[in-house]
């Protein structure tokens, strides 16, 4: 952590950038299959390759009831209140998207070794009418805030929660009023600003992937939602239209100072630029669209892509991106913020592998199906999903569970076999993917069966988690 007496994280993106250490730890999420009567775990992975435990889980940090489903978290300080010497970035808060049970878990002791330092029951969430919370986000006033997709009955419900970083009791709703849907969110305080992205309702989503819901405004959403940061209220609902069905994980750009970013839109693998307009209104507009692939062997003629994550290097001149039903990683140079640029693509397992049941008939990119993909003996499972990015922009660590009831549907061999953890090499010169043939994580080989692997942190803070307030 760079500056003498200060708070955590960085000054800046790039000072991250130029001067965070190497990664040697990862924390990473870890869900059973369903039916293993196993509580999910947060596992500590050792990536330090002078280490003797190189590539292998070093701990695992167990939750205590069934069924959580552990998905998404964060920490309770990062680098919005990097000026205040007071905070110190030592608990993950954890929000489960199957119980709605909230763990804190405290790093600060030993950083290799988390323990459990408080649950939060799903009665203490459903007080405010919330469930199904996702995104955690530490803020500058040395609270968190915690999304939530439904209500009590598993509608949909756009809404947030605070959490106290003293006691982690939850204090009460962020917001005044509500978005219909709710997902991820990011905020920009120097545009009075904050904006949340929407999946859909828990009781469809939860049960799998139904087709027919995603079509159904009162179970999928399709809009972008701008708050008033300072107010706290909704002032404005961008709807992107028919194609733009569940936009998922949304970015501003790094830069405080840009009033711009983009958000991934699952169902039918669109990014969309968000920005604002000169009148002080907000937009979006397409600017990446996977194209569909006519094939046979699938439920329907044509295959969509699925666009499950995307981040933004700290430089903000990269984006990446998981394509969960195609099999592939892209990263696009995104200097020109309107015409981002293809540059690097990686295939990693999909649906449309050479020797799966599928055979594609018409592909606008491709020429032959992707062959599948063995790293040191193991063949990947599944798919790439999560994504996380080096500080210094030049190592992707990638796994392959999206959420362990779609993960049954869509891949399982995946959830017989357990996932992965892999990495790609990133050219930061020009752009460029290339798979790192000698590092992979088999969570196929964990001491209760096989798991499947989600999100991905460092004890530091990521491009993922922190947020910047001011820029030098």
């Amino acid at each position: 952590m760079s500056g003498c007496c200060s708070g955590p994280g960085y000054a800046t993106p790039l000072d991250a950038m130029k001067n965070g250490p190497k990664e040697k730890i990862l924390y990473v999420i870890c869900v059973q299959p369903e039916g293993r009567q196993k509580p999910d775990y947060l596992a500590t992975v050792d990536v330090d390759p002078e280490s003797p435990s190189y590539c292998q889980v070093i701990s695992r940090c167990y939750g205590t009831a069934i069924g959580d489903e552990f998905h998404h978290f964060g920490w309770n300080s990062c680098s919005s209140c990097h000026g205040d010497p007071s905070c110190k970035r030592d608990k993950i808060i954890i929000p489960c998207l199957g119980s709605d049970r909230i763990y804190v878990l405290e790093t600060g002791a030993n950083p290799k070794e988390p323990k459990l330092h408080k649950v939060l029951e799903p009665s203490e969430l459903h007080s405010l009418n919330l469930t199904a919370p996702h995104t955690a986000h530490c803020l500058a006033s040395g609270e968190v805030m915690i999304s939530a997709m439904g209500d009590v009955a598993e509608n949909g419900r756009g809404g947030f929660a605070l959490l106290d970083c003293k006691d982690f009791t939850l204090k009460g709703p962020w917001s005044k009023e509500d978005a219909k849907f709710g997902y991820d969110f990011w905020y920009q305080p120097l545009f009075n600003i904050m904006v949340s992205s929407e999946w859909g309702a828990p009781k469809s989503f939860r049960k799998g992937f139904i087709p027919e819901d995603c079509s159904n405004k009162e179970l999928y959403g399709n809009s972008l939602n701008f708050f008033s940061w300072n107010e706290r209220k909704l002032l404005q609902t961008v709807d992107l239209g028919a194609e733009g069905v569940a936009p998922l994980e949304i970015r501003f750009l790094h830069n405080p100072k840009e009033p711009q970013g983009y958000v991934g839109c699952a169902l039918n693998a669109i990014i969309y630029r968000f920005f604002q307009e000169d009148d002080g209104k907000w937009n979006a507009e397409p600017v990446v669209k996977i194209p569909k692939k006519k094939v046979e062997g699938w439920p329907t003629e044509m295959m969509a892509g699925m666009m499950t994550d995307i981040l933004i290097s700290l430089d903000d001149r990269f984006l990446c991106h998981s394509n969960w039903l195609h099999g592939d990683v892209r990263q696009y140079d995104i200097t020109d913020r309107r015409n981002p640029k293809l540059v690097g693509q990686l295939f990693l397992g999909g649906s449309i592998l050479s020797d799966s049941k599928v055979k594609v008939l018409e592909d606008q990119e491709l020429t032959e199906q992707p062959k599948p993909v063995y790293l040191k003996g193991r063949r990947l499972h599944g798919a790439p999903q999560m994504l996380q990015l080096s500080l210094d922009g030049k190592r992707l660590y990638i796994t392959s569970s999206l959420f362990s009831p779609w993960d049954k549907q869509f891949y399982p061999e995946m959830t017989k076999n357990g996932s992965v953890l892999v990495r790609a090499k990133v050219d930061v010169e020009k752009g460029g993917l290339e798979l790192d043939e000698d590092f992979i994580v088999d969570f196929g080989k964990e001491p209760d069966g096989p798991v499947l692997a989600h999100e991905v942190r460092y004890p530091g803070g990521d491009c993922t988690s922190d947020i910047w307030l001011h820029i030098e």
